[in-house]
């Protein structure tokens, strides 16, 4: 069974810094390749960040390129996401998810497994 299980989210001001993390078991973590989606109050999930197996490789939605830095640990199974100069549209819930695929993807639909989300708020 896979698990993946997100944590760093929390109330954080504008500019600062916030690191989440997502434990993954179940699956063989350095075959997948992941990703950090978010979803805002009203509108639809989207796409933030992807990472390749190796961390060789990744990829960023405009809108937070040069601020946030996704990492992987494949000896702790762990991916992580660095919030630096984070904005009030920063704000949502904030999602791990595992490819069954080493290729990195933008694509929700690409993605086989979902953590249940961690939630990041950015006061002005």
């Amino acid at each position: 069974q896979v698990q993946l299980v997100e944590s760093g989210g929390g109330l954080v001001q504008a500019g600062d810094s916030l690191r989440l993390s997502c434990a993954a078991s179940g699956l063989t973590f350095s075959r997948s390749a992941m990703g950090w989606f978010r979803q805002a109050p009203g509108k639809e999930q989207e796409f933030v960040a992807t990472i390749s197996t190796a961390g060789t490789r990744t990829d960023y939605r405009s809108s937070v390129k040069g601020r946030f830095t996704v990492l992987r640990d494949n000896n702790k199974n762990t991916l992580y996401l660095q919030m630096d100069s984070v904005k009030p549209e920063d704000t949502a819930v904030y999602f791990c998810a595992a490819r069954e695929s080493p290729i990195i993807s933008i694509s929700i639909g690409a993605y086989d497994y979902w953590g249940q989300g961690t939630q990041v708020t950015v006061s002005s």
